[in-house]
């Protein structure tokens, strides 16, 4: 049994990664692929044999970490037996398989961008029509088709998609370990609750950033799992405080055991839009092998890194030339650096593709993939089969990697767009004595700092209600941004700060223009803060508020020699 003793992940160097142009060699040297009904697969089945990297640690801590839920999984007898159906001429009368000629599907057609032309009008004008046929691998036209994809599957999800996104992480991550493995998933959000469950008791405690995501903390609360902030800034998680929260630990004090369990979004963070940098990214990578956490990674906004912000009316920086640039532009992932294997990276293809399709993948040691495993199999059973062959068709076999990739760098440029409208407009319409922010390097949020210091009540009044009266004002104005306060991870705690995160992912250009324009409007409203202009300069010395007729509010404004009513 091989024990990884690499502990300075800066030194460690990595044996050449797939890249796409290999993959076609790769796969004719796995020899036969098996993906009929419900065949049993496995990433090692698709990955490089590099006897030059190390085995990931085997922790007996990780089976001792195992939720009591976890640990009394078994393996399904009935899906076990899948293995048996590649045998050939074998004829089952075991599995309760459903036959494909009670599938009231013939085909599906869809229509899907060209490489190079991924526009929604270039799509309408030269994209192609995909058919998927009930027994398109039969007949040679594929290798996967609606009468395996429609049947029942195997929790690790088809080998068909299998296949694609462990190539993928290979030639995106290449982990620095031998025995890695991905499982897909239902999207992050299921990951995450089968994570919890398999290392979660009630009464535990989950680290993340001290805003995160709203539904990591959602999900974790029901299974009696609570969430603790770590100080961030404008890098993340600060890893001198997630060092000092876990040195100081008492678990009486905390009415709860050591937390093990580190949840980060490490680019374009959900909320904040913050991006660990590389150097940031090593150092919580230390902490965690010193205080022994393993990390989970959520990564959906990995690929949405995004081209410097290069102010106003500036020319965009260029893209990526090639591919190879495109990957070495791209921070490396924790999942690279994780040479003890306790990084569980999540991967989703809800922001680069579709959320509805519910398709997702975690990649972690085979020890961890395992257990993850056994989850699936009696609960979600497996993803969605339309969409793994729909997935499967346009990714494999209709783009490939190489189209992938050029999909992701398109998207980026898109995105990169969507990102400067919404700073442009804040540098217009936001008061800087009001507002702040640091332009989002990845994801698809701003986060917008409110300076509640300045307002009227401040004091006398908590910042959550004050937060609160923003958002109404916000709503009577038609605008909506989401309130920092649903975005903290410690649920109960007292709000010092007032931030709200908007949205640059789905709203047109103009519109989102317009919406700060409306927000500014009720924050000014909020801080009765109105710029009067009587003389080239601002007027900015508040006097009193005064009653005027019919009980009208005014300002009255002065200087050394004239007064203003506004």
């Amino acid at each position: 049994m091989g024990v990884h003793a690499v502990t300075n992940i800066s030194t460690v160097e990595l044996p050449n990664a797939l890249t796409c142009a290999g993959v076609p060699a790769r796969r004719l040297k796995s020899g036969a692929f098996n993906g009929g009904v419900a065949a049993a697969t496995s990433s090692e089945f698709f990955k490089s044999k590099s006897l030059c990297k190390p085995l990931a640690k085997k922790w007996d801590r990780i089976i001792d970490r195992l939720s009591k839920e976890s640990k009394s999984r078994k393996a399904s007898s009935l899906k076990g037996a899948a293995k048996y159906l590649a045998k050939p001429g074998l004829i089952s009368l075991g599995g309760g398989l459903p036959s494909s000629d009670y599938f009231p599907f013939e085909h599906i057609e869809i229509r899907v961008p060209t490489v190079g032309q991924f526009s929604e009008e270039e799509t309408k004008i030269n994209g192609q029509n995909v058919k998927i046929g009930k027994h398109d691998v039969p007949e040679g036209r594929s290798a996967f088709d609606l009468a395996i994809a429609l049947n029942y599957g195997q929790g690790t999800g088809s080998a068909q998609m299998l296949r694609f996104v462990t190539e993928h992480t290979e030639i995106v991550h290449n982990p620095p370990y031998q025995d890695w493995q991905c499982i897909i998933d239902v999207g992050s959000t299921n990951g995450l609750d089968t994570l919890y469950r398999m290392f979660c008791e009630r009464g535990d405690y989950v680290i993340s950033e001290e805003y995160t995501f709203a539904t990591a903390v959602e999900t974790a609360a029901p299974l009696g799992v609570k969430f603790l902030g770590v100080k961030i800034d404008d890098e993340g998680l600060i890893p001198e405080d997630l060092d000092q929260l876990l040195e100081n630990w008492d678990e009486k004090a905390r009415c709860g055991r050591k937390p093990f369990l580190l949840y980060t979004v490490p680019s374009g963070q959900n909320p904040t839009g913050s991006t660990q940098g590389r150097a940031r990214r090593q150092e919580i990578y230390k902490v965690a092998q010193k205080h022994d956490l393993l990390i989970i990674e959520d990564e959906p906004y990995y690929f949405l890194q995004m081209q410097p912000y290069m102010g106003p009316n500036a020319p965009p920086a260029p893209l990526p030339a090639t591919h190879e640039e495109f990957l070495n532009s791209l921070v490396p992932s924790l999942l690279r650096m994780d040479v003890d294997g306790r990084v569980i990276r999540m991967d989703s293809f809800s922001k680069v593709i579709s959320p509805g399709a519910r398709i997702g993948w975690i990649t972690a040691t085979s020890q961890i993939c395992e257990r993850f495993t056994r989850n699936c199999e009696v609960s979600t059973q497996n993803p969605s089969g339309f969409s793994q062959v729909i997935l499967h068709r346009l990714l494999d076999e209709h783009w490939g990697h190489t189209g992938y990739l050029d999909w992701l760098i398109f998207i980026r440029k898109e995105y990169t767009q969507r990102r400067d409208i919404i700073l442009q407009a804040c540098e217009k319409y936001l008061p800087k004595e009001l507002a702040s922010w640091t332009p989002p390097a990845a994801g698809m949020f701003h986060w917008i700092k409110i300076a509640v210091e300045k307002h009227p009540d401040f004091g006398k009044r908590e910042v959550v209600d004050i937060e609160d009266d923003i958002f109404q004002a916000s709503i009577s104005e038609c605008v909506l941004l989401s309130p920092g306060s649903w975005f903290v991870a410690e649920r109960g705690a007292r709000h010092t700060g007032l931030f709200f995160r908007a949205t640059f992912a789905a709203a047109a250009g103009p519109d989102m223009t317009e919406a700060i324009r409306r927000f500014s409007i009720a924050l000014k409203k909020v801080f009765e803060w109105e710029q009067m202009t009587c003389i080239p300069r601002p007027l900015s010395f508040r006097v009193s508020k005064k009653k005027f007729g019919d009980g009208e509010c005014k300002y009255l404004y002065h200087t050394l020699t004239f007064v203003v009513l506004a």
